[in-house]
């Protein structure tokens, strides 16, 4: 199953189109044993998301691979390598699992200043002594990768993806990782809800891409297409991804998801691309 969950919906009240808020326990074990019975391995959490560690760990992970982030290091940390590890140690306790699938720096940017080797180094010991299986990086823009992939081997690659932001693969980048068999994941998968809204109901800030929108439903009404049945088979279909990480307000959500991939895969217009990263980057929508 190519599908991964993602759970900042489940520790914080995330994304431009959450209407729900934060999801509650019972909840979010309705939807990890739907999930897993359909084949769901990955979930894809992280130690900043809130209270989203506890749940999961409260409503249990038996059988899922559990992939985390790492926070920035604070500012006058003085033994980096004491709070790398309780950080890793704390969060496995919270999740209640006895090791993570996959440990990922949430901001690259830590591997390039002063502190990045020793942030690195520690990871991989941790790596050898069994607490992680792969450690890697999420990342917003591939140029990120330019540094980093010269001066660090990475087991896991984390980066959005979708039919208006196509940059990990017209970047090359795509290709190149999976020649170098690091594991590949995707998100944002849906531009946080963005691609699914009618115009009605998306903020008014991103009427200034219009023109996107209205090619991209021009194109689904011809191709009789959701949103959503096109924005997965998209990302689905591609043979260079590993995973990709769906993020979920609700059971029915899941099941939604779930039911729509099933749909062969679609091409839609190379033109819908855009490398605007006022759009693409969800960190440049505050005003």
């Amino acid at each position: 199953m190519k599908l991964g969950l993602g759970t900042a919906q489940f520790g914080l009240p995330y994304g431009v189109a959450n209407q729900q808020g934060k999801v509650c326990v019972d909840e979010i074990s309705k939807i990890l044993e739907y999930a897993s019975s359909k084949g769901m391995k990955i979930v894809d959490t992280a130690i900043l998301y809130g209270d989203c560690e506890y749940k999961l760990g409260n409503s249990g992970l038996k059988d899922w691979n559990v992939i985390t982030k790492l926070p920035e290091i604070p500012n006058g940390c003085i033994d980096v390598i004491s709070w790398v590890e309780n950080s890793i140690y704390e969060s496995i306790n919270r999740l209640k699992i006895p090791k993570l699938y996959g440990l990922l720096i949430h901001n690259s940017e830590q591997l390039v200043n002063e502190s990045g080797d020793i942030l690195y180094s520690t990871l991989q010991n941790l790596k050898m002594n069994g607490y992680i299986e792969k450690v890697g990086i999420s990342i917003y823009s591939p140029t990120e990768l330019e540094f980093l992939y010269s001066n660090y081997f990475f087991d896991l690659v984390q980066a959005p993806f979708n039919v208006f932001d196509r940059r990990i693969e017209t970047s090359g980048w795509l290709s190149r990782l999976k020649s170098a068999e690091v594991e590949v994941h995707v998100r944002s998968v849906f531009l946080q809800g963005l691609l699914l809204m009618s115009k009605k109901n998306r903020p008014i800030k991103f009427n200034q891409w219009d023109f996107h929108w209205e090619k991209w439903e021009s194109w689904l009404r011809k191709n009789s297409l959701t949103a959503l049945e096109a924005s997965l088979s998209f990302v689905l279909s591609n043979e260079n991804i590993d995973h990709v990480i769906v993020g979920v307000d609700s059971f029915e959500h899941i099941k939604e998801i779930l039911n729509a991939s099933d749909i062969k895969a679609t091409n839609p217009p190379k033109s819908l691309a855009i490398n605007d990263s006022k759009l693409l980057n969800p960190l440049n929508w505050v005003e």
